[in-house]
């Protein structure tokens, strides 16, 4: 399993790209854990509801796409992660992939000392769960097709949370959003995303590999 780093990519040219991919691992070709940082983009998936999109920041687009998930934004600061990998050959079911992604987060936040949990019946890592300050931290969206998976999990690590008010993020109207540096003390060091990239993906390929 390889990890590719690809830096401030456009949203479309790297959709295209997974696609891509997506065909050679089903070819038999390498998996993959795909890296990248976009530019300014909001997300749609296949049955998000247009109405959780609020108003469009001049000259950011929303792009409806073929992942599960209702709406999101991708920016600079924020670390999407996406995996293009094989479920028949990691042994794996779709809802245990998932949870493997949430897991993975998981496992990087507490690195920073945050505790990141799961809410049942909504896919993603949360923060402080069952009160009233419960926010999420990442968001989670995937597609397979023919075991082959594609799109992956979204990390706000250093990004501003402002885009967000534009949308009902991940289709939620009561929950809030954060980041790893609104969640860390004044006194520790901030991490940029290619550090929590260099943290997350091999952690993330340990937990995808062992069954094999």
């Amino acid at each position: 399993m390889k990890t590719l780093n690809l830096w401030h990519t456009p949203y479309r040219e790297m959709w295209e790209r997974q696609r891509a991919w997506q065909q050679e691992v089903r070819s038999g070709g390498e998996q993959l854990i795909v890296c990248t940082e976009h530019l300014p983009v909001y997300t749609l998936g296949k049955h998000g509801k247009e109405a959780n999109v609020l108003h469009l920041p001049e000259g950011v687009e929303c792009i409806r796409i073929d992942r599960g998930g209702d709406v999101t934004w991708h920016g600079p600061g924020q670390l999407t992660l996406y995996p293009i990998v094989d479920l028949k050959l990691l042994r794996l079911g779709v809802k245990e992939y998932v949870s493997l992604l949430e897991q993975a987060v998981i496992d990087t936040l507490e690195h920073y000392g945050i505790k990141g949990e799961r809410v049942e019946g909504a896919t993603g890592v949360w923060l402080e769960t069952g009160t009233p300050r419960e926010r999420k931290i990442c968001a989670i969206g995937v597609k397979v097709s023919h075991g082959v998976t594609m799109h992956g999990l979204a990390l706000n690590v250093s990004n501003s949370i402002a885009p967000f008010a534009a949308i009902h993020p991940c289709g939620f109207t009561d929950k809030g959003v954060t980041t790893i540096v609104l969640e860390l003390p004044d006194t520790q060091a901030v991490p940029d995303v290619a550090e929590v990239a260099a943290r997350i993906a091999p952690r993330l390929e340990t937990l995808l590999t062992q069954k094999q």
